[in-house]
């Protein structure tokens, strides 16, 4: 048997240590990794030693996790799947460290996703409703740039008025700005997005404010010229969706919202590079959304059955 001296606990810190150090991964996502370990994983293994942590425990551990609920809601296996994934990369690495013997989350089966991968968009009309309804112009430009350009949420956070081009209508993507840190998007790419007459409309009068208008300036700063709060503008957003009696949607949804709409007027590769997709399997969401009311007239066609000819005549 082996006597690691090591606590799970122990063993979390150094994977999270690992992954950011180590391996260079971006901030957003260790912060995400250590969510998971903080809620799920360290209440049920925290103080136990790492050799004492057994197949059965963590089958017993994923039985438990499928009863619980977050926030009202059943945990969904896709999120199961999620934590077992971060308990694998915990063990994985203990082994290396700590030289054990066995991963027991890799014996682990993963539950089948039966999720049918629709999302929830709001209409344009519901979009100007949120606009409308919003705290103030810079809530309204923000809530207006999400669901008419599909930016993610730290790719508005770190939006400079040098990325705003407003002779060529294009808004440039060079950077985001999630949990504490600055990076590339998530694409790891630099991308160029249009930025149709309504959005530039909105910026443009942002534009004209007192300060912070230079072009190192952010766009959607808070009045001190720091980054956006994400959290609480997020409240501002259910907020103004309660005050224009709108659905509660996330404001992630916003950026579905774009990609629901570009794809009515866009091939699917010019909505992959507007979005940042790296896979188009994940452009290939929004194509249920294309207007097909031709389409059984024109499925019609090849269902049809030529007439048999005609007898000859008898001479």
């Amino acid at each position: 048997m082996v006597r690691s001296g090591a606590t799970f606990a122990d063993a979390c810190a150094e994977y999270l240590r690992y992954i950011a150090e180590d391996r260079g991964r971006k901030a957003s996502t260790v912060e995400d990794y250590r969510s998971i370990i903080t809620v799920h994983l360290l209440p049920a293994f925290g103080e136990m030693r790492l050799e004492d942590v057994s197949v059965a425990a963590v089958e017993a551990f994923q039985a438990e996790l499928a009863k619980r609920e977050h926030h009202g809601r059943p945990i969904t296996p896709r999120t199961r799947n999620k934590v077992l994934n971060v308990l694998h990369g915990v063990f994985a690495r203990a082994k290396k460290v700590w030289a054990l013997p066995l991963n027991p989350a890799a014996e682990i089966e993963r539950h089948p996703d039966s999720s049918s991968g629709d999302i929830e968009v709001y209409s344009p009309e519901e979009v100007w409703a949120l606009v409308r309804a919003a705290a103030d112009e810079r809530d309204a430009a923000v809530f207006l740039t999400a669901a008419f350009t599909g930016l993610r949420m730290g790719e508005l956070r770190a939006l400079r008025w040098r990325d705003v081009d407003f002779p060529r209508s294009v808004i440039r993507i060079r950077s985001s700005y999630a949990a504490g840190e600055l990076s590339v998007p998530k694409s790891g790419k630099v991308r160029s997005v249009p930025m149709v007459d309504e959005v530039a409309q909105a910026l443009a009068r942002l534009s004209e404010r007192a300060t912070g208008t230079g072009d190192d300036d952010l766009v959607f700063g808070e009045e001190s010229g720091t980054w956006l709060n994400d959290d609480r503008l997020r409240r501002r957003c259910e907020a103004a969706m309660k005050a224009a009696g709108l659905r509660r949607l996330r404001f992630h949804d916003l950026r579905h919202t774009f990609g629901s709409l570009a794809i009515t007027r866009a091939d699917i590769v010019e909505v992959q590079a507007w979005m940042g997709h790296a896979d188009i399997q994940t452009t290939m969401r929004y194509l249920h959304y294309r207007d097909r009311s031709d389409a059984a007239g024109r499925l019609a066609d090849a269902f049809k059955v030529a007439p048999p000819p005609r007898p000859r005549a008898k001479r």
